[in-house]
């Protein structure tokens, strides 16, 4: 039983790092399903029996979940210090040139680093200084 539960946390942890490199990277969560990946993962077949990479389903799935509330428990931690430090509001502006939608992303900049803060899409808008102040309102 302590085996099974130690091959369990050692599980969840590599499976968590392994998500984070697909989420920082963009690699798409089918790649699990290359002949590659396994053996590119070897540490998996050495510390155990039972331990085995985390599938598309669980990357896009589980793990996300997990990461998404890390990223948001981040986030929370650089709000608190904004009262005390101050923000920087920054914004930059993108084409999807596939749908033709035109974005801005809004950021806030502390000395702790940059979060994201939301997106807005402008197709379509007439991009003035009165549009802007708008929007940062």
């Amino acid at each position: 039983m302590i085996l099974k539960c130690m091959v369990k946390g050692t599980r969840n942890m590599l499976s968590r790092y392994v998500g984070k490199w697909f989420y920082n990277k963009g690699i798409p969560f089918d790649a699990t399903n290359s002949p590659y990946f396994p053996p590119m993962v070897n540490i998996i077949q050495r510390t155990g029996p039972g331990v085995k990479p985390p599938s598309a389903y669980e990357l896009s799935g589980q793990i996300l979940d997990e990461e998404v509330e890390e990223v948001r428990k981040w986030i929370e931690e650089y709000k608190l210090g904004w009262p005390r430090t101050g923000i920087t509001l920054m914004s930059d502006s993108w084409l999807n040139k596939v749908s033709k939608n035109e974005y801005i992303n809004f950021l806030a900049y502390c000395p702790k680093g940059t979060a994201f803060l939301s997106r807005k899409d402008v197709s379509r808008k007439k991009k003035d200084a009165n549009f802007l102040v708008r929007l940062y309102n």
